[in-house]
Formats: C-alpha cells, structure tokens, sequence
C-alpha cells in the first residue's frame, strides 16, 4: 500500500508498456508504441499521463507520483546503429589499434569478404607512458606533452573520451592523472577504465570503457527529457533505472556500460519471481517482443556473464546471461524465390507489420493474423491515423494471397503463414537450447515461463519442439518486463581482480568483500537503503590456471562476510562439480585460479503478493 502512484515502465523497440500502480495497489496497465512521430516525445511518459488520465499539455500534480522504475532500450539501438557520442580513445603508446584487433578471433572463418563493426571511438592518441605489470613505471607519464593532442581532439568536437592504459586496472595513477587533465581541458564526459571496468585484458576493458564514454551522454540526455517532461524537481518523483545486471539504480547513476540490457533484465526478474510464487524453482524464460525474443536459464541464482560480446563490440562488465535472437513479432518474413526465411530485419514500431496500417511489410504477427491466433477484437484498438482503429487483417489476407501466388506451389496463404510460424519457432527453439541443453541443463523437466507481448502465440509449439511439458503464462504476460521492473531490487555491485592460486586467496578474499561490500552498502545508503537492510553477496570467478574460462561460483556468506575459517575446500568443491555439469569431466590436480571476485549489496525490493485463484473446469 503506497500513498502515491508508482509506475514500472519497460521501453522496447517496439512497443513501451507501463504498469502503474495506484496508491490502493491497484494495478493499471497501457501499452504505447515506443516511437510515435507527431503524437508524443515519449512513449513512457505518455503512458504514465494516459494512466494519470492527464491532458498531454497538463502539470504533473505535486506528491502523485513515488517512483518511476524504467529499462530502456535507448543504449542499446545507439550501440547497434552506431549513434553514440563522438569519442576519443586514450592508450599508451604503441597500442592504438589494440581494440581494433582485438583477439584476432573470426566468426565466419569461411567467409571469404570481412566485414568489421563499426568502431565506436573516432580517434585515437597514444600517450608516452608505461607501467609494467609488477607496477614498475618504465615509462613516466608527461601530462602536459598529453594536452595539445586532446585539446585538438575537444575542438573537432569530441566531448567524450575514454582512457584505458596498459595495466591501468591494476595501477591507475596515470588514468587518474590524464582523467584530471580532460576535465581541465573541458571533455565533458570522462570514462577511465579503472573505475568503468577494473579487470585485466586491456582489450576488454578499453571496449568496456570506450562503450561507457560513447553511450553515457546518449543516456544523460535521455534522463534528463524524462526528468523534465516529469517535472522530477517540482512533482517529487523518484526516476530510476534497470542496469544490464538486473538491479535498480538512481537516474544520476545510471551509466553506459550498464545500460545494454536495461529493458531484457526487468523481464528476467518479473520472470525468475513469477515463476517461484508459482512454485517453480527451474524455469526457461521466453520473452518474445516485437523485435526479439531473448531467452534466459534461472535454476534459483540469475546467472551473468562478465564479458560479453554485443554488436561486435566487446564488454567487460555484469550483464544478465541472456541469449537473444531477431524473431519478434515484427521481424520481417521474406521469400527469395527458393526459400521462406524470418528476420533478421524487424518491420519495428513504425511503419510496423502490414496490420497495422502503416503500409508495412509482411511479419511474424501478421502470420498469426493470418493463422486466427491473434484476433484484432483483442488486439489494442491503436492503429490508423487517428489511432483509434483494430489490426488490419484485410491488408493482412490480401498480401499473404499475393506472396502465396508468388511462391505458386500450391499452398493456400494459410499455409504459407504457418510455415513462416514455423520457421520463427525453430529459432526460437534453437536459442533456447544454446543456454540449456549446450550448458549441460536437462530442459524437460523445466517450467517454460513465457512472455513479452507474442510469446503467447507460439509458447506451445516452442515447448513442443523442446520436450518441455509445463508452460507458465502469468497475467501480465504481455507487460512482464515491466513488471519486473517494480520487483526487481536495488543493487550496487563492485568487482575487483584478483589473479591469485585459489589456495592463496581466500585472506585477500575476505578483504576484498569487507572492502567492496562497504563501497556498495554506501552506494545503496545514497538511494535511501538502510544499512541493516542491505544484503551482501559475492561471487568469486574461478578458472583453471592456464586455461581462459572462468565458472561463476558463489562465496560461502554468514550475513554480511564470509564465514570464519578457510573456505577453499567449499570454494574448489563447487567449482568442479560446475565444472563437470558444464564441461563433462574435471581435472582435480590441476591448480585452480581465482581471477576476480564480484560483491554486490541488495534492498529495497516492492512488496511483492502474487494472489490465488481457484482452477476452474474447463469444457
């Protein structure tokens, strides 16, 4: 019960759904489309007036609103269409196209023309310093011969700049000595690799780093539009935000590095929460939106991954393991004269599928249209120029019977749609495998928890081509992610690297969680968390010495600090039994390393009360 309204807002690609809750508790929900030319400058805060029941040109009345919890998707198309801030990359000398090398890997090893991403910074200076990885300085660092190459820099426009030196994770006072120059010379938005990402491989890290400077100012500017059209500073509400690893933070600490999965995260939550008030401790999320269907593994602890790789651009940062995929309801359905293909390209918000009266082309939701799974009478009425009219399922039968002349075999356009379905589920099955079954996770005896705003229409015949027995559709399916958004926690998370034998690392271990565990306590206190109502948790990444693959492995906690004693027998223990559950066999005379180790500090949950409803027979 809450005095105020509070509002859980998940901005897809496609379509914004905001859930308010009134200050009875009770639930309203709206679903706009996420880009609207002419109606509105925000879909969510367009939604949250609609909810209010507020004239587009009306105030927001003082004290109606608490809170506003939101994922965006606003970081993430920046970094996939390339629309950063311009950027200048800052290393030490000798090393400027390190990130453009990177691990010389090759994804397509046959392919015969390469095409490289785009690179997110547009000019490197290589700065005259080194320091060696004992931290012997080889080379001083010359800050005032540093300045005139990033004054040019500043006045060709590049505002932002990330610096990422050799060893700077480890031994950071040139990073901190050139951050200090660049804000004197004027450089607006500063990311120094040693507080962005502080881990070893300079490559990751210097991406890592080189994300967090190009998206940051794309996000400030997003934050502030929201915090206006709010009012925040008059009206009293509190804006935060949904970070990749699926925790809350405050809008003036919400960062690029964190924002690539800010909306799929709230979905993992609203997911992982769901499923165990209905009793299900083993769950595969299926979020299917209008653009992608990301797909998730929850066995009682959200699984993240420390370094990932997201439209060619890698990133060394928490980030909830989520496998995505280009099959949403808008993803485009193509005939090349041979074959029936999906995606990868997506009709989008605008002009959308060929349903909703924008002159779009064919897509997956069409093809339910097609098929009577999606019937326009249940359909939001929100389409035509006056946004007031039903899916267009004349303009839908009328292409699909031109497509299936086209193909002339035979088929009726009913069938040529259901092999397009089709298609999209055996993608949709085969990304769901990728986090399960190739992990070593038997998924027939999981609950499929299905949603995102198409995931109904195709969760039988996912779970079908799985084996899966049991699927688990709440309410709010269709708005989970955004559901999520108002169950999720407030979190704070720090990771430092360790590089020690894990026999040699359980006292800098313990030192570390006293240290990191206080910074996160304190980072939650700023966000009016309580102390004594944070809980600490940490995680300690463990690989075998040599090898490269490093296995997530909680550390033994009693409270607030690890336990008294020496836990590495616990920590090993654990470590091959992931082992083996991942990679079929362990070596147990092999020294285990423990490469770095996460904390993080928790609170500040919304009350959550799933209530129950008696089964009713059917038929």
């Amino acid at each position: 019960m809450t005095a105020k309204w509070n509002f859980w807002v998940d901005r897809g690609g496609t379509f914004t759904d905001i859930i308010g809750q009134a200050p009875s508790g009770e639930l309203t929900a709206v679903k706009t489309l996420s880009e609207n030319p002419g109606a509105y400058r925000d879909a969510a805060v367009a939604g949250i007036r609609a909810i209010l029941q507020l004239s587009p040109e009306a105030p927001i009345p003082d004290d109606t609103i608490g809170e506003i919890r939101m994922g965006t998707t606003v970081a993430t198309n920046a970094l996939l269409e390339r629309k950063g801030e311009p950027t200048l990359f800052v290393t030490t000398r000798g090393l400027a196209d390190v990130l453009e090398i990177g691990y010389q890997d090759r994804k397509q090893i046959f392919a015969k023309s390469i095409k490289k991403p785009d690179l997110l910074y547009d000019r490197v200076v290589e700065i005259d310093e080194r320091v060696l990885a004992d931290g012997t300085v080889e080379v001083p660092l010359d800050v005032e011969a540093a300045r005139p190459a990033l004054a040019a820099a500043l006045a060709d426009g590049m505002t932002s700049i990330a610096i990422a030196l050799i060893h700077g994770y480890h031994y950071p006072a040139h990073e901190i000595a050139l951050g200090v120059l660049a804000r004197d010379i004027g450089f607006t938005q500063i990311s120094l690799s040693h507080e962005v990402s502080p881990l070893i491989k300079l490559v990751g890290r210097g991406d890592t780093t080189v994300v967090d400077a190009n998206l940051s100012p794309i996000l400030q500017r997003y934050v502030r539009q929201v915090s206006e059209e709010l009012d925040v500073g008059r009206s009293g509400a509190r804006l935060m935000f949904m970070t990749s690893a699926g925790g809350l933070t405050s809008a003036d600490l919400f960062q690029g590095r964190d924002a690539i999965l800010s909306g799929p995260a709230g979905g993992i939550v609203g997911m992982a929460k769901t499923a165990a008030a209905a009793g299900f401790d083993q769950v595969i999320g299926f979020d299917m939106g209008g653009t992608s269907t990301d797909v998730a593994h929850f066995e009682g602890s959200y699984e993240r991954a420390f370094e990932t790789q997201v439209a060619g651009v890698r990133i060394r940062a928490p980030m909830m393991l989520i496998h995505t995929v280009a099959a949403g309801g808008g993803s485009i359905l193509h005939f090349d004269g041979a074959r029936l293909r999906v995606g990868p390209d997506s009709a989008g918000a605008f002009p959308g599928p060929a349903a909703y009266r924008n002159g779009g082309p064919l897509a997956v939701t069409d093809a339910n249209v097609m098929v009577g799974k999606l019937n326009p009478d249940f359909f939001p009425a929100i389409f035509g120029a006056a946004r007031d009219e039903p899916l267009d399922a004349g303009a839908v039968a009328a292409k699909f019977a031109d497509l299936a002349a086209g193909i002339g075999d035979g088929r009726p356009p009913e069938a040529v749609a259901d092999g397009f379905i089709r298609i999209a589920v055996a993608n949709m099955a085969e990304a769901i495998k990728k986090i399960s079954v190739q992990r070593g996770y038997d998924v027939t005896g999981y609950a499929l928890n299905c949603f995102g705003g198409a995931g109904g229409q195709h969760a039988c015949l996912v779970a079908d081509a799985l084996g899966m027995e049991t699927v688990l559709i709440h309410p709010l399916s269709g708005l989970l992610s955004a559901y999520g958004m108002g169950l999720a926690d407030i979190r704070a998370q720090r990771i430092e690297t360790i590089g020690l034998r894990l026999e040699a690392s359980w006292g800098p271990c313990v030192a570390e969680i006293g240290r990191l565990g206080q910074a996160c306590v304190a980072e939650l206190g700023a966000q009016g968390i309580a102390a004594d109502e944070a809980v600490i948790a940490a995680t300690a990444h463990i690989r075998y010495d040599g090898t490269d693959t490093a296995l997530d492995i909680p550390v033994p906690m009693a409270g607030t600090v690890p336990p008294a004693g020496d836990q590495t027998a616990a920590l090993k223990a654990a470590f091959f039994a992931a082992h083996a559950a991942r990679f079929g066999f362990v070596d147990h005379d092999k020294p285990l390393v423990m490469e770095a180790l996460s904390v993080e500090a928790i609170g500040g949950a919304a009350e959550f009360d799933e209530p129950s409803v008696a089964i009713a027979a059917v038929g």
